[in-house]
């Protein structure tokens, strides 16, 4: 297990980590699992999505401001209700196959850590479950 931390810098933004993931991963010696990323905060979450094209964050970002406005009559007197509410929403754990040691993402596919209270140090927990040494050697592909 080893922990992360990652400086944002502004109150809602999506950070691409999936390399500080699989430095993480050569750390720890895993080469085959199931990797679970975990953020120790409440305003914030880790998803998967496309990490070539930086008008897709832009484009979500967006599209979650206007789903989950910043300003909303909310009762939480910190202000930040909006950040609590997407951290539910997108969820504050995934879990990734490991395979040779990286996470097992698609082409276009990368980690990213939204911001949605920033900016401030956020602490990822990388976790994994390794396979056992014969299942590590087990690759199937099953088409149906």
């Amino acid at each position: 297990m080893l922990d992360l931390k990652i400086k944002t810098k502004a109150r809602i933004e999506l950070i691409d980590i999936t390399e500080k993931v699989n430095h993480a991963l050569a750390e720890i010696g895993a080469d085959n699992g199931l990797c679970n990323l975990f953020i120790t905060h409440t305003t914030a979450a880790v998803i998967v999505s496309e990490n070539w094209d930086p008008d897709v964050t832009t484009d979500m970002l967006a599209q979650l401001e206007r789903i989950v406005p910043r300003e909303n009559s909310y009762r939480h007197g910190e202000g930040n209700s909006q950040a609590h509410i997407l951290s539910v929403m997108l969820s504050t754990s995934i879990n990734i196959p490991v395979r040779g040691g990286k996470l097992a993402l698609g082409k276009w596919q990368g980690v990213m850590l939204a911001e949605f209270d920033g900016p401030r140090e956020r602490n990822v927990i990388v976790s994994v479950a390794a396979l056992s040494a014969g299942a590590s050697k087990v690759k199937k592909t099953v088409t149906r």
